[in-house]
């Protein structure tokens, strides 16, 4: 406790001055441009260490000799690992300076043993496609190369077929692309416009489910003959539906699908697990029952067992079916957390999962289905940290400003409040804001969550505001288009909320958010500078128009579908009334703006236009770029330098006198 009062009242004698300063001090070491940040003090970057010094394992599949590929980072990036035991040795498969994604193993029926999987550079999206020989260790590059985006890699079952998506054909659309995998041949199998994702091949490869993605609440799947490439739609009841995973049957004749689809005429409000005969058109509601969204599911090679997750406010829930009857079979008791990396073993006799929790990193777990018993494979590192002291949130529900059936509106939030007592009594408050919009706060392991309320006595409070996922239909359109700023009030809410807790001190208190998060502070600032200390904005909109202007071409169509299109005269008016550059001058806090140079999605012309803008106000603002990263900083001493930065910027303004 001395050595964290020492440290905090150096920094604070130390750091006013230079936050006065009118000029831009400008730092450029190597690829990291920094404007007004001051040095990170020794102190800081000690006590910060351990806990960017955690790590987690996730679950990307097996191999076909029973071995478990995970996704682990153990330098600077997430690379492909294997464990062939529990507790084994993690054996590095990959190696390179940018991450690795979309690992996807070959099918236990192939002829070769290996994986597919996807890179980019420094940050850019464009992605590509490599195979990774499991006998020779050779990496073979399957896409273009280019300035093209490739992904949503989908194997037939017996590897003699890759299916993926691209935008290789224009730059815009993302097509459907047909690789044999034993000659190299590749053809073009969907290409009719939008933004279509290959999903699975049936039984004999013969036909191939796919799926055009128009928005969070908007899917429109079909079956394409492989063979000839015709394409037929499925039709949808209520002509407009939600749709998650979908997957032919062991049997080839029916699919399985997650949807939100109206069923039999009733709308239904969150996605549940279907069955769906295409011949006679019946259809089961598996997961009729659960009133929340089911996020995933898996079928076994053997076709003997389907396992699924929900999302039950926030808590992942799993459970397996046998097949063809559909009947719950007995699991182990699981760790409370989320469940995620379904993947039945080659002989369809184990499920590996990944499971995270709030006080625990994801971690790859094995269930015997037969003997229902639970075996941990990987144990990852949290940086020599006491576990028992990391903070488990606890789900709060506040009032916001307006009605639903007559009684008011409740906002959920999961809130990290300190062990230790509060300096002068109450709590300091740090709101982090999630990005999406159509996304989802979870209880997921945080470390700085964890490094704000343990070491700095921070407390911290995760909403999910309107237009959230996971939490039905409705509650995810109340933010779009024109409705945007209503998302905007329940932030002003979550203050009044603050303001009426004893132990959280309503006159310190910071937003931090991502991508929409980043528009979000920005929009809070606007609104309530006079309630917020500070604010930190990652890779955030400042303007609606002129990010659909510079977003890539891909995307374009994509975000217009939530945010309102720019080209409607009504719908740009608005994006002029609400946009944070418009209205930069009420900006009164100090504000840090973080980018990375590469962004696809969020250019960085947003936070340099908005850096601009709060400076002529008067106010402080640190400002961060990185030249290799993208749409956030997947490198390891790029995001300890953000984060370090970050904490040095809440001790300035969120907890200095």
């Amino acid at each position: 406790m001395l050595h964290r009062t020492l440290l905090l009242a150096t920094l604070f004698a130390a750091l006013p001055a230079f936050a006065q300063t009118a000029e831009v001090k400008r730092e450029v070491a190597g690829n990291r441009t920094s404007e007004n940040i001051p040095p990170i003090p020794a102190e800081l970057l000690e006590q910060l260490n351990r806990y960017q010094n955690t790590r987690g394992a996730g679950v990307a599949g097996w191999t076909k000799d029973g071995c478990l590929l995970i996704s682990t980072r153990f330098a600077e990036t997430a690379q492909v690992h294997r464990v062939c035991q529990p507790l084994g040795m993690r054996e590095q498969l990959t190696f390179y300076p940018e991450p690795v994604s979309g690992i996807t193993p070959s099918p236990a029926r192939a002829s070769r043993d290996g994986f597919v999987f996807a890179k980019d550079k420094g940050g850019d999206e464009y992605s590509q496609l490599y195979w990774f020989d499991a006998q020779t260790r050779a990496t073979t590059l399957l896409t273009d190369g280019g300035r093209s985006q490739n992904g949503g890699t989908t194997l037939s079952a017996d590897g003699g077929l890759m299916a993926y998506s691209s935008t290789a054909r224009n730059g815009t659309d993302r097509d459907v692309w047909l690789r044999d995998t034993r000659t190299g041949a590749t053809r073009l199998l969907v290409d009719a416009g939008g933004s279509w994702t290959p999903l699975d091949f049936s039984p004999d490869g013969k036909e191939l489910l796919v799926m055009r993605y128009v928005s969070a609440a908007e899917s429109h799947p079909g079956v394409v003959d492989v063979a000839s490439g015709k394409l037929t739609l499925f039709p949808v009841d209520g002509g407009k539906a939600a749709f998650g995973g979908f997957a032919f049957a062991p049997d080839g004749k029916t699919v399985y699908f997650v949807s939100d689809e109206d069923a039999g005429g009733k709308p239904q409000e969150f996605k549940t697990l279907r069955h769906h005969d295409l011949a006679s058109g019946k259809l089961d509601m598996l997961s009729a029952g659960i009133p929340w969204d089911v996020t995933g599911f898996a079928i076994a090679e053997d076709g003997r067992h389907l396992a699924y997750v929900t999302n039950e406010d926030g808590i992942g829930k799993l459970r397996v079916l046998s097949l063809p009857g559909h009947k719950e079979i007995r699991l182990p008791a699981l760790p409370v957390g989320l469940i995620g990396g379904l993947a039945f073993s080659p002989d369809g006799k184990r499920l590996a999962i990944g499971i995270n929790s709030a006080t625990s990193p994801s971690d790859a777990y094995v269930i015997d289905l037969a003997a229902a018993t639970l075996t941990r494979w990987t144990r990852s590192e949290v940086g020599g940290l006491d576990a028992s002291k990391f903070v488990a949130p606890t789900l709060v529900r506040y009032p916001t400003f307006d009605q639903v059936n007559g009684r008011q509106r409740t906002i959920p939030a999961f809130y990290y409040k300190p062990m230790r007592p509060a300096r002068n009594g109450k709590y300091p408050v740090v709101i982090s804001i999630h990005g999406g919009p159509e996304s989802q706060s979870l209880p997921t392991f945080n470390p700085t969550a964890q490094y704000l309320a343990g070491e700095m006595g921070v407390a911290v409070l995760v909403p999910n505001v309107r237009g959230s996922s996971g939490y039905g239909k409705t509650y995810l359109s109340l933010d779009n288009a024109g409705k945007r700023e209503d998302s905007v009030k329940d932030i002003g809410a979550l203050l009044d909320w603050i303001a009426q807790q004893p132990e959280l001190d309503a006159s310190r208190v910071g937003v931090i958010g991502g991508s929409y998060g980043g528009y979000m502070v920005l929009a809070s600032l606007t609104h309530y500078s006079d309630r917020i200390r500070a604010g930190v904005d990652i890779v955030g909109i400042s303007h609606f128009g002129t990010f659909l202007a510079n977003t890539e071409n891909y995307r374009r169509d994509l975000r217009r579908a939530e945010y309102g299109d720019e080209r409607d005269p009504a719908m740009n008016a608005v994006f002029e009334r609400i946009s944070p550059l418009n209205n930069a001058h009420r900006i009164k806090s100090p504000l840090f703006v973080a980018q990375g140079r590469n962004d696809p999605r969020v250019p960085w012309t947003e936070a340099e236009q908005i850096v601009k803008a709060v400076r002529g106000n008067g106010q402080p603002v640190w400002y961060l770029l990185y030249a290799d990263e993208g749409h956030g900083f997947a490198k390891k001493a790029n995001s300890d330098y953000y984060t370090a930065a970050t904490m040095l910027f809440w001790q300035t303004y969120l907890l200095n006198d």
